[in-house]
């Protein structure tokens, strides 16, 4: 009688721990793409910017290589980490179903996502002395391209910081309060980034970098868990 009883429950443990190894294992690839987003970005974005005549860290915006005959590089740079970003919200919301901030951080790193997509298509606007030719000043008024560029930078970064603070909710509710206060302290980093972006463009980078950096962290801190 016991045997009886027993051996069904063992084997439906069994299959069931079978079945959720192996729904796991897509969501883990999705994941992948969030965690190297941001590293192909900034490795692409600093290899250009280190390579192409003209431009400088300390004047220019990463954005502004999808200009000039190589701008092309840059704008594929946009496309692929919009993907994988992309790729690695629905990664999130496989993977944090029915926890504490399942909803919202994987919605919010979309609209992340689908904004460099966005930023790819709508390039940003020559000047400080880049491309070749541009006048060396910034920038008096931006184009309407360049104006759909920055507010698709803009909405992106703030649902992405916005992201992190329902992450650190999530974090939070499972005791890693490391994590979680690393959350807050970066989404608070980037967007006193971009309120620097006015006074100097190295502001601005610092913090969009520290963003990608942060997420690709998080992400791989969910793929171990």
């Amino acid at each position: 009688m016991t045997q009886a009883v027993h051996a069904p429950a063992t084997a439906t443990a069994t299959a069931t721990a079978t079945a959720t190894a192996t729904a796991s294992a897509p969501a883990r690839t999705l994941l992948a793409g969030g965690l190297v987003a941001g590293p192909l970005f900034l490795g692409v974005g600093a290899v250009q910017g280190l390579t192409r005549d003209g431009f400088d860290f300390t004047r220019n915006a990463i954005s502004q290589l999808s200009l000039g005959g190589l701008g092309w590089i840059q704008v594929t740079g946009f496309l692929l980490t919009g993907v994988l970003v992309l790729a690695g919200s629905v990664g999130l919301r496989r993977t944090l179903r029915d926890a504490p901030g399942g909803v919202w951080a994987p919605r919010l790193t979309g609209v992340f996502g689908a904004s460099f997509l966005l930023a790819a298509v709508f390039t940003a606007d020559p000047g400080a002395g880049f491309p070749a030719g541009a006048p060396a000043a910034r920038a008096a008024a931006l184009s309407w391209h360049g104006t759909l560029h920055m507010l698709s930078g803009t909405v992106g970064y703030l649902a992405l910081c916005a992201a992190f603070l329902v992450l650190a909710r999530h974090f939070a509710a499972r005791g890693m309060r490391g994590w979680a206060v690393g959350c807050r302290v970066t989404a608070v980093a980037v967007l006193a980034g971009f309120a620097g972006s006015g006074a100097t463009v190295v502001a601005f980078t610092a913090g969009a970098g520290l963003g990608l950096l942060w997420l690709a962290a998080v992400t791989a801190r969910l793929m171990r868990a």
